[in-house]
């Protein structure tokens, strides 16, 4: 079930360079909203919406924090708190929640954002690694510890936190304290890394997809995905399957 209208912008702010953090009053979708779902987004002038991840999820609101990429998200950035946003949501299957156990939770870049809905569930007993190209890429670390999550930091340059890839510290973490389930979005040469020491080690893990869209409800077929069940190769929509799947379920080839 979705919810279609427009919705007040009550608070706008700037996360990085190029990366906007939204928080809209929409009660209805707040009180159906999961974590790892999402939004479409009509941006003034465009006919197709863009997709975006919810970040958090209030009693009263979401957050959105999503990242210039084009003219349409341009547009979206130039709206200001006091503007109204037209969105249709929730859309798309969210994360599986595990209560009371551990989770570990894997960000990369602007896949960061939906990983503070599904860490703040496990406060304390969720750890973040987040994977950004520099320092000045860097957002939501404050966030993600005010959630009582343990929090690490990894960039690509080494100019802040660690020197190189997520799968490294979550290797070393499924060694030594090993989870039980793993949640990760961002780029699919890092979901792949991130799937491959899910199965080393034998721990569930659930990736978060990112495609281009247009209907966002399953109906259109645009955003096709190769995934795999009882052993054969189907074509699954990351907008109504997903955008959250099984890590062994989907082709990385």
């Amino acid at each position: 079930m979705y919810k279609q209208g427009k919705y007040l912008i009550v608070k706008k702010k700037a996360a990085a360079a190029g990366v906007f953090d939204l928080t809209i009053l929409c009660p209805d979708i707040a009180r159906l909203a999961q974590p790892g779902q999402f939004v479409q987004a009509a941006a003034n002038g465009f006919f197709l919406r863009r997709p975006i991840s919810i970040c958090e999820i209030y009693d009263d609101s979401i957050r959105l924090v999503f990242e210039v990429r084009g003219k349409g998200t341009e547009a979206l950035s130039a709206l200001n708190a006091g503007d109204n946003i037209d969105l249709i949501a929730p859309l798309g299957k969210g994360f599986t929640v595990l209560e009371g156990k551990k989770a570990v939770c894997v960000g990369g870049g602007i896949g960061t954002p939906p990983m503070l809905s599904i860490a703040s569930r496990y406060g304390k007993n969720a750890r973040v690694i987040s994977g950004f190209r520099s320092a000045d890429a860097v957002i939501l670390q404050k966030d993600l510890a005010g959630a009582g999550c343990e929090t690490v930091l990894c960039t690509d340059d080494g100019s802040a936190g660690i020197h190189g890839l997520v799968t490294v510290p979550l290797e070393e973490i499924l060694k030594t304290d090993k989870p039980d389930i793993i949640y990760a979005c961002g780029p699919m040469p890092m979901l792949k890394g991130v799937a491959l020491l899910a199965k080393e080690y034998d721990v569930k893990c659930e990736v978060s997809l990112e495609q281009r869209m247009a209907c966002g409800v399953g109906a259109c077929l645009v955003c096709a995905c190769k995934t795999v069940r009882n052993g054969e190769q189907i074509l699954s929509h990351v907008c109504k399957d997903g955008p959250v799947f099984d890590s062994g379920e989907v082709d990385f080839s």
